[in-house]
């Protein structure tokens, strides 16, 4: 008997493992693009406010 089902809890779907790793790497780029997006805006914003403008 499945470990699962022997304690009453419904069985997980099973998700390829290929599809797990491509999503897991996805999310992982969608991560590092927001991470260098806020950087590049917060430079450009200390940039524009070093510079002296409003």
């Amino acid at each position: 008997m499945r470990r699962d089902l022997a304690f009453g809890g419904a069985a997980r779907p099973v998700v390829g493992k290929g599809v797990s790793s491509v999503a897991c790497l996805a999310f992982v780029v969608l991560l590092a693009l927001a991470f260098w997006a806020g950087a590049v805006w917060l430079g450009q914003v200390l940039i524009h406010l070093s510079s002296g403008g409003f």
